[in-house]
């Protein structure tokens, strides 16, 4: 039966492939065919070489959309470059080149990566949101929000560098420390642009809820990003003054408790309410306190809680008390109303800087069965209780008084029910070059101007200086500054900032699907009929930056009138990370992998250190060069092991052995069908309906096992692992078959011949998601004519699969603790799935790993947990 195999040559299978996938326009999409199904991966940022991360999540992408489209899906699958942003203008500055030109020859380098991977993108969509012709609509979508008023400008704080004399971003300061020089960092404040996401807090809020297929952990982290909160505002008069602050609290219970009242160092009552003896030290306090802002913000049990008292009183409105009113650097302008109540009685940080500053405790709130003590009390009471002390809702239950005292509230017309966010308005200013520029021109007569629609769009000057200094870089090129005003046609100058990156990236996903218009972002049929995303695919940091912009974007271009859908993604997959072990030198510190072979430092000799296993990362220098796997093993190899190795959701552990099993097995399957071709292309098709016995009757149902296991695996579960794991054992039981087979003189007529046709050709067609390349060549070597991205799926036959079942005992830890039913000859990833559904099994190893786990076929099960 076997004949003599050519040895498989990846590279000359995989460079032919792509040249005609190529040529003949393979993924290119129109529409008409089938129901649409739209799969996205996050496009990356064009930083010249892909890595093992884009590797895994641009290969789960495609083979949701290579088995859609064999499935007769009419898909769209584009790809694009997010290529704005600080490393382009850094590298400038660094070399010399414009950042442009760097940007170009970056997209160019990973361009050819993703093509030399076999990834089934319609390149004829492909984006870049540093040409004129994306951001000109970035730039179109801000006039449209400037005129609804979702666009503004106000002054915000910024942090600054003072001894690179410019603005940083928040993760350029590191540990309060400018990135580039060390230098402490300081808080500044500029006129910065604003877009007003907090109109659409409590919608973005309420959607989250309408999210079946996104994580739950990113809609938890979306909620507590939102952070909305219930509760009371009310207005303490300040004394002497006809300026009141108002604050917020989810603790209205508490109002008869207050004490002290804290502002933030930027409130905007500070400086007109601080007594003159006390300007001066409440000045260097609030100097001091926004500088630790940002630091506060992100780390707050890393700084001091320190205040200051102004000499200003403000007047409790439910008592009528006299409350000191201190600057505190633990209240933050960002949230609420920059200023809060303080109750030390019920609040614990409240209480640590009361005791600090021997400020009174108040008790409001007992125990349902003791009473407090404010002498002897070492920590704050923060449960319910019992309200004391608060005049007319004394003996009431502290849940219960929070009504009661907002409804007096607003009988005294001191407040009312109010809702708040955490959520702030996003602010979208840059002082840089290179990112869109802002279509605003600021005139003495006419104030602030939008650039008229038909002049857009702004371009980028290249006559600018970059040193990494300064304000924004465009602020040097006068050809760009210099304008006239739009309005009454006098001198005027233009925005020199940029607009943050992030708005190129929370709507592309809507110029995908017409990117060659020209009269508008995308067309509103288009975005119609593809829109929202079937299936997204990303990491999980972009949780509450990106995919809230996004959500964002689509639902105020919704009520722009250029669409009709709530939501940009239907499906949200976000995979998990990339690991390698770090190795490590006493000498030259962390080793590439290369760096440390046969386990000695390459520069030393000296043995290495082979540290925990964490996300592959430049810095640690745990990373793989896919071009180097790709080149040694194959495109379909590197993908392969990507997606067998874990779970798309959970982390995966890199392995040059794994990597090599990988190939092994394409080797094993290209030698199944050289070996045996003449045998396949003479063999008869098997009919519906065929009579199989014994091995070959095995063999079918096998096959339409597997097919139904693969199917079901992509298709609902994403369980990438195991549909490749089962075309792994349908390879193993062809081998077997094989054995059994030769030498039994039966003909291209026989049963057996077609069993075994029919197995191959379902791997084939099985494995071109996964492993494209070598699928199309085998397939074609069979004599199909039509390539296999053409070919429908196969489909199982429910008869072939009703296999008799048997039941087989399970143990575990060494004892018999079950029995199951399973399809006789079925593989060990089925049985396991089997296994660990049923109930008694499940409740015995709840909560425990499974360190084991042995199935001998049709016979039993032994399992290891701890």
């Amino acid at each position: 039966m076997a004949e003599k195999s050519e040895r498989y040559d990846h590279k000359s299978v995989e460079a032919r492939w792509q040249a005609e996938w190529e040529k003949g326009g393979a993924f290119r999409t129109d529409g008409n065919a089938g129901g649409k199904y739209y799969v996205l991966e996050m496009f990356p940022y064009p930083s010249g070489k892909i890595h093992m991360g884009h590797v895994r999540n641009y290969s789960i992408g495609d083979v949701v959309a290579r088995f859609l489209m064999m499935k007769g899906r009419s898909v769209l699958h584009p790809m694009g470059w997010d290529s704005f942003g600080l490393p382009a203008e850094n590298a400038a500055i660094q070399h010399g080149i414009h950042p442009a030109k760097w940007t170009y020859e970056n997209i160019a380098n990973m361009r050819a990566q993703l093509k030399r991977m076999g990834l089934s993108y319609d390149w004829d969509r492909e984006v870049a949101t540093c040409s004129p012709e994306y951001y000109r609509w970035n730039q179109w979508l801000f006039l449209k929000l400037f005129e609804k008023g979702l666009a503004y400008k106000r002054r915000s704080s910024v942090n600054w560098c003072p001894e690179c004399s410019t603005v940083l971003a928040n993760e350029q300061v590191e540990d309060g420390r400018c990135w580039r020089c060390g230098t402490l960092v300081e808080t500044r404040e500029l006129e910065q642009w604003f877009f007003r996401i907090t109109a659409y807090a409590e919608e973005l809020l309420e959607h989250t809820y309408k999210l079946p297929g996104w994580p739950e952990r990113v809609l938890v982290m979306q909620r507590n990003w939102i952070g909305r909160s219930a509760g009371a505002e009310a207005d303490f008069r300040v004394e002497g003054s006809d300026e009141a602050i108002r604050i917020f609290t989810t603790r209205p219970d508490t109002l008869f408790g207050v004490t002290f009242m804290s502002l933030a160092a930027g409130h905007p009552l500070l400086e007109k309410i601080t007594a003159p003896g006390r300007r001066e030290e409440v000045e260097r306090f609030s100097a001091r306190a926004r500088n630790e802002a940002k630091r506060m913000a992100l780390n707050p049990d890393e700084v001091e809680k320190e205040g200051v008292f102004t000499g200003a009183y403000c007047i409790n409105p439910l008592t009528g008390d006299r409350v000191p009113v201190y600057a505190a650097n633990f209240v933050l302008m960002e949230y609420g109303t920059g200023a809060v109540m303080a109750v030390p009685a019920h609040d614990q940080r409240d209480f640590e800087f009361a005791k600090k500053y021997g400020l009174p405790v108040k008790v409001v709130i007992n125990p349902p069965e003791s009473a407090l003590d404010p002498s002897t009390m070492d920590a704050a009471y923060v449960e319910p209780g019992v309200m004391v002390n608060s005049g007319p809702v004394d003996g009431m239950k502290s849940e219960d008084a929070k009504e009661a005292i907002t409804r007096l509230l607003e009988e005294k017309k001191a407040g009312k029910k109010a809702v708040t966010y955490r959520l702030r308005d996003w602010g979208i200013s840059r002082q840089r070059y290179w990112g869109c520029p802002i279509p605003i021109i600021y005139c003495e007569k006419c104030g602030a101007v939008p650039v008229p629609y038909e002049e857009l769009p702004v371009i980028l000057p290249e006559d600018v200086s970059l040193t990494g200094k300064g304000l924004s870089p465009l602020a040097s090129s006068e050809a760009f500054v210099n304008a006239r005003c739009p309005s009454c046609g006098g001198p005027a100058r233009r925005e020199t900032d940029t607009m943050d990156t992030f708005v190129d990236s929370s709507w592309y996903f809507l110029r995908y699907v017409s990117p060659k218009e020209t009269g508008a972002p995308f067309r509103k049929e288009d975005a119609q009929y593809w829109m929202p995303v079937d299936q997204y695919i990303g990491g999980i940091e972009h949780a509450v930056m990106h995919l809230l912009y996004a959500r964002f974007f689509t639902k105020a271009l919704r009520d722009l009138g250029l669409h009709g859908f709530d939501e940009p993604f239907k499906n949200l997959l976000t995979q998990g990370m990339v690991c390698k072990e770090i190795t490590k030198c006493p000498e030259h510190g962390y080793l590439y992998p290369e760096e440390a072979a046969g386990g000695v430092c390459k520069f030393c000799s000296k043995p290495v250190i082979t540290g925990a296993v964490e996300k592959m990362s430049k810095s640690k220098k745990n990373v793989i060069d896919p071009d180097g796997i790709i080149g040694r093993y194959g495109a379909d190899t590197t993908r392969l092991f990507s997606l067998f190795a874990a779970p798309p959701e959970k982390d995966l552990d890199w392995s040059e052995e794994g990597v090599e099993g990988s190939y092994r097995f394409l080797g094993r399957v290209w030698r199944l069908v050289t070996e045996n071709i003449g045998l396949l292309k003479e063999a008869s098709p098997m009919q519906p309906g065929s009579v199989a016995e014994g091995a070959s009757r095995e063999l079918h149902a096998a096959t339409h096992r597997t097919i139904r296991k693969v199917t079901q695996d992509i298709e609902e579960r994403f369980h990438f692992n195991t549909a490749i794991s089962s075309i792994m054992e349908l390879v193993n039981a062809l081998y077997q078959f094989q054995a059994a087979f030769d030498g039994r003189g039966k003909g291209p007529e026989s049963i057996e011949a077609k069993a075994f046709r029919e197995a191959v050709e379902s791997i084939i067609l099985l494995l071109a998601p996964f492993a494209p390349h070598i699928s199309e060549e085998l397939w074609e070597r069979l004599g199909n004519n039509e390539p296999v991205y053409r070919t429908r799926w196969p489909e199982w036959s429910e008869e072939a699969v009703k296999e008799e079942e048997i039941e087989i005992p399970v143990q575990v830890n060494g004892k018999v603790r079950g029995r199951v039913r399973i399809p006789a000859g079925a593989g060990e990833e089925e049985v396991r799935s089997i296994v660990m559904r049923d109930e008694k099994i499940a409740e015995l190893t709840s909560g425990k790993a499974v360190r084991k786990f042995v199935y001998v076929k049709d016979k039993i099960v032994n399992m290891v947990v701890a």
